[in-house]
């Protein structure tokens, strides 16, 4: 049996989407610009940068623990410029795609589709990588000298809470870095974390894995 769910408990639903889009876009930016030598990027931020640079597609499982404690799994997919699919696992209704120009939110259990601009949000980081990461993130440091932890608030609202993205260092990834994951904190210390395993840089993804069919019309978009 299929595991039932609380929408409102979605570290992306729609009370947290909002203020927490660079969630998803800080470590999921993409250009086409080739994998940099990290020689020349000792700034850990830079390093970061160059590792979203060096990435044009992505795939990976996903964990999605809730702040109750309660775990989802599914499959993310990214390709530039702006595509990204988030796909529960079975017996989930919800569907989470990025176009390249909204992120859009389908809840097949009450037919509702709810779109957020991504120039307007902090998702724009995923057509702009070049943004500069120290206006809203920083390096903190952690236990593990094998991982690279970036903390990202954002300024203009630091009563959203605070995100923490994990990258493991591996030589043979894009930039030198693996993305591991992220956490969530929110204004009332409600703790909801993604992690990714069976991450793979570069491969082909095929156009038609950001296509989705609306609940109101049953007409498939692209």
């Amino acid at each position: 049996m299929a595991p039932r769910y609380r929408r409102a408990e979605f570290i992306l639903e729609d009370r947290m989407l909002r203020p927490y889009l660079f969630a998803i876009a800080a470590p999921l930016a993409v250009t086409l610009a080739a994998p940099a030598v990290l020689a020349a990027a000792p700034d850990p931020l830079a390093q970061v940068s160059q590792h979203l640079r060096a990435v044009t597609t992505m795939t990976a499982d996903f964990t999605q623990t809730d702040r109750a404690g309660k775990v989802l799994t599914g499959t993310l997919t990214l390709k530039r410029p702006g595509h990204i699919r988030f796909q529960y696992q079975k017996g989930v209704p919800l569907l989470i795609v990025g176009d390249g120009k909204a992120l859009i939110m389908i809840d097949y259990s009450v037919k509702q589709v709810s779109r957020w601009p991504i120039g307007n949000s902090p998702l724009s980081v995923l057509l702009d990588p070049n943004r500069d990461l120290g206006r809203f993130a920083h390096v903190v440091p952690g236990n593990d000298p094998g991982l690279l932890l970036v903390e990202g608030k954002d300024p203009k609202h630091p009563e959203f809470g605070t995100i923490t993205i994990a990258f493991a260092r591996v030589a043979g990834a894009p930039g030198g870095l693996e993305l591991r994951g992220w956490t969530v904190l929110d204004a009332q210390n409600n703790r909801s974390s993604v992690r990714l395993s069976n991450t793979r840089f570069n491969v082909p993804v095929e156009d038609r894995m950001f296509r989705w069919t609306d609940p109101r019309t049953r007409r498939p978009v692209r």
